[in-house]
């Protein structure tokens, strides 16, 4: 059942590579944007459950820091699948995207990334430590526009491309910290990337974040105030 399940989420993670790709490199609003873009978020849905089960598997096997990870990185990854949908859905309509749901998750984000720094500190892990602030910064960011939510005309967009390249970093963590391992022991090489695995993906998200603004993003044009119940 564990390998079963392994090559299912290996599958998907094949297909979410391939896609988020094809969408990051086709002209925005197109119909292959937009085909390739519902894939590969119908693909992180597979990859989500089957990482659930898998960090299953790592806390009834012992693995805690592995199972933390793992259950972590759902987290945080849903939390960018939601709010990359949910902008496209609801982009007449901020009040509406930053509802009471939108408030939980963020304070969701904020506890469980406190959570798992403290279990990183306990652990003397320091992955668990750097990656811990990934959740606190997402929730604390989606806490802070509840107050003052953006006054840009593409605050949508924004919220779209910022969480798509949130997708992209767990997608490629994936790859380099776990499949790339598994392809070259399956070939006899050893190749272990170690924390650049797990850190490359974040530095280059950020330089692409800054690219999509300068390319795509206007600048304010409006300014709500603090939104209401």
């Amino acid at each position: 059942m564990y390998r079963s399940i392994v090559l299912v989420h290996v599958a998907f993670g094949v297909i979410a590579l391939a896609t988020y790709w094809m969408a990051g490199l086709s002209r925005k609003g197109s119909p292959l944007h937009k085909a390739s873009g519902k894939i590969y978020l119908v693909s992180m849905v597979g990859i989500i459950l089957t990482s659930i089960v898998l960090a299953g598997f790592a806390f009834a096997d012992g693995q805690y820091v592995n199972g933390t990870f793992l259950a972590y990185l759902v987290v945080i990854t849903s939390t960018a699948m939601g709010l990359g949908w949910l902008a496209i859905r609801r982009k007449r309509d901020q009040v509406g995207f930053r509802s009471l749901g939108y408030r939980i998750t963020g304070a969701t984000n904020v506890v469980i990334g406190l959570a798992v720094f403290a279990f990183g500190v306990q652990q003397g892990v320091a992955l668990l430590m750097g990656f811990s602030w990934v959740g606190i910064v997402i929730g604390s960011q989606m806490l802070w526009r509840v107050w003052k939510p953006l006054d840009e005309a593409k605050w949508w967009l924004r919220e779209h491309i910022g969480a798509m390249l949130g997708c992209g970093v767990a997608t490629h963590i994936a790859f380099l910290g776990i499949g790339i391992k598994r392809i070259t022991e399956t070939l006899g090489v050893q190749m272990d990337l170690g924390l650049v695995a797990w850190f490359a993906p974040l530095a280059v998200s950020a330089a692409a974040g800054v690219w999509f603004d300068r390319k795509y993003l206007r600048k304010p044009v409006t300014k709500p105030g603090p939104l209401t119940a």
